[in-house]
């Protein structure tokens, strides 16, 4: 297996981060967030946002799949809920990616039934043509068209998360 070619350098990603942060900063000035990660693919998107952000920050994560492989199998999977309460809160909800939207809409379904004050989602990368489910998302990164990427925290069977870069992925045969 081998990955394509660099979609997103690490410059590149570094400077959406910022750009991300300014927005998110702009929107929260003179509150508290409660930052809650999608783990695993968001975890190395997360620290560099959560960084970068000048706000008082609570983090707390929530592990969900849906994938196995390379293939969604249309259900999410919840391993772990944040502890922190929701409540009252304003929650920014952290993901690497959003394709079909099944995983992410149930993850929104289940903090907005815990009544926070404010929910917004922030994704690095948006696959629209492999929507199925309307999410609304406040904050993206950059679009992509719908073939498979890794590195930055994306994966392929546990693979290339480590990647510095955003890479389309191509399965050697």
């Amino acid at each position: 297996m081998i990955t394509g070619r660099p979609l997103f350098t690490t410059e590149q990603i570094h400077e959406k981060v910022i750009e991300l942060a300014g927005a998110i900063y702009r929107d929260y000035t003179g509150k508290e967030v409660l930052a809650v990660g999608i783990l695993k693919g968001a975890f190395i998107f997360f620290a560099d946002l959560i960084r970068a952000l000048k706000l008082p920050v609570t983090v707390d994560f929530i592990v969900a799949t849906s994938y196995f492989k390379a293939v969604s199998k249309g259900e999410t999977t919840i391993y772990y809920e944040p502890r922190e309460p929701v409540q009252g809160k304003n929650v920014l909800l952290i993901d690497d990616i959003i394709d079909t939207g099944i995983s992410l809409n149930y993850i929104r379904e289940k903090i907005l039934a815990q009544r926070p004050e404010s929910l917004k989602i922030c994704v690095l990368l948006d696959k629209k043509e492999r929507r199925i489910t309307n999410v609304p998302v406040d904050y993206v990164g950059f679009n992509i068209p719908n073939q498979f990427v890794v590195g930055y925290g994306l994966d392929y069977e546990n693979k290339y998360r480590n990647l510095p870069y955003i890479a389309a992925f191509k399965k050697e045969t």
